[in-house]
């Protein structure tokens, strides 16, 4: 009987060192972002940790395999990794911690603090990858959200749990335009996700656009520009992972990111590293596959909803490159920021005509769709005939539907104009598209 027992306790003691082996490696070789271990038995998405004698151990992610090594890449730099550092594969994903003392607070996209306020305590850890889930359980989008913006509120009207896109090129006000809407708009909680910003905008984007009002009822997640590409992909999951914690807790979120495209630019870094062949631009086919993954985690849901808000950073002011065409495609909506308009001193510079939200036509009322519908009709006739009215060429008379917009367009352009620290609310700005329409 002791026989057999002692026999049973050194057949464990066996399997528990043979399975610590099996999670050793071997650096055999770096070759840009990517680090190539022999002998680590891992699958994808393992957290890794790089052994660097006498210094703190690096984290990694398994991305790959090729010819029996197993490819991985750090959340940090590469500075003193070297040939034969013994690689430990965790056996588990990469998960965060979440709790409501996150809230107010700046972290990176591992979710440790960098707005030197102390650990983040009594919280969960929660994992970045999130669940699909049912879209026969995903209720209606039928309430709106204010958002305080009056040219997105009255013309573009979004939905709770609904998803749209900011779609401008670089110094056109999309991260002002995101301040408005956080600290203005009326959900429970917003989660800013900031990838490949540069980092002095941090505190400017703190402290002038988001400012302390917004700021406490807000989680920003950070992965700067100077970040690894893994940082800049991860910030993007994990800052949707936290909008998640909230929204099962019956929560409306509002999750923000700041930029969708710099999310892509990472996972092309990371695709291409491991040998994706480049499609369209260099981006290889796992974006393509990652955007709906990312993107399809807001929405409308029976416990809570996460409405999305992303800016898609378009490469010189082409609407049409892969990024913002693909994005489009999914997303309910869009909202056009014009160079062209902004050059005018108007801002936010949101270009009405080319905007629109797929769902406002089921959550708008009747009358304010009536009010929209005619203000777009004014701007659109006004705009056909401008080269006609600046040189003085049209006569007054001619086209009535003509002379209403020359009329109306000044007070449609006060309308839609709205400084950085003005808030509206929605019946506010439904009255004042009436007085326009009416007036």
């Amino acid at each position: 009987m002791n026989s057999s027992f002692e026999k049973i306790i050194n057949l464990r003691r066996e399997m528990r060192h043979m399975n610590f082996y099996t999670r050793l490696g071997k650096v055999e070789q770096i070759v840009g972002m990517i680090i190539e271990v022999s002998g680590l038995l891992a699958s994808i998405g393992d957290v890794c940790e790089i052994r660097i004698p006498g210094k703190a151990s690096v984290l990694s992610e398994v991305v790959g395999f090729h010819d029996g090594i197993t490819q991985i890449m750090p959340y940090d730099e590469t500075d003193g990794i070297g040939y034969g550092n013994t690689v430990y594969n965790t056996g588990k994903k990469l998960r965060v911690t979440m709790g409501d003392a996150l809230i107010g607070r700046t972290v990176d996209a591992l979710g440790r603090p960098i707005d030197g306020l102390g650990e983040i305590k009594d919280g969960i850890l929660y994992p970045i990858s999130g669940k699909v889930a049912n879209p026969m359980r995903r209720p209606e989008i039928r309430e709106p959200i204010t958002l305080g913006v009056k040219a997105i509120d009255g013309m573009i009207t979004l939905g709770k749990g609904q998803r749209i896109g900011i779609f401008a090129g670089s110094g056109v006000g999309k991260s002002t335009l995101m301040g408005m809407i956080a600290r203005n708009v009326t959900a429970d909680v917003n989660v800013l996700a900031l990838v490949g910003e540069r980092g002095r905008e941090l505190m400017e984007f703190l402290k002038k656009d988001l400012g302390p009002e917004g700021l406490k009822r807000s989680v920003v997640v950070v992965a700067t520009s100077d970040n690894s590409a893994m940082l800049r992909n991860k910030c993007a999951m994990t800052a949707t992972a936290i909008a998640e914690y909230f929204k099962n807790q019956g929560k409306d979120v509002l999750l923000m990111m700041d930029s969708l495209t710099r999310f892509c630019m990472a996972q092309r870094e990371i695709g291409l590293s491991t040998g994706e062949p480049p499609v369209a631009r260099g981006y290889p086919p796992s974006i393509y596959a990652s955007l709906p993954k990312l993107l399809e985690r807001c929405g409308n849901f029976e416990n809570g909803s996460i409405t999305g808000i992303y800016t898609v950073l378009v490469e010189g002011d082409d609407t049409n490159e892969p990024v913002a065409d693909t994005v489009r495609g999914i997303i309910d909506g869009h909202i056009m920021l014009s160079r062209k308009i902004a050059m005018t001193n108007h801002y936010p510079a949101i270009d009405v005509l080319a905007s629109l939200s797929r769902l406002m036509s089921s959550i708008a009322t009747p009358e304010q769709k009536e009010c929209a519908g005619q203000i777009r009709n004014m701007m659109s006739i006004y705009n056909d005939n401008m080269d006609l009215i600046s040189i003085g060429a049209y006569k007054a008379g001619s086209n009535p539907e003509l002379d209403k917009a020359i009329k109306k367009i000044d007070a449609i352009n006060a309308f839609l104009m709205q400084k950085v620290d003005e808030k509206f609310s929605f019946e506010d700005t439904v009255a004042e598209m009436k007085r326009i329409v009416k007036g």
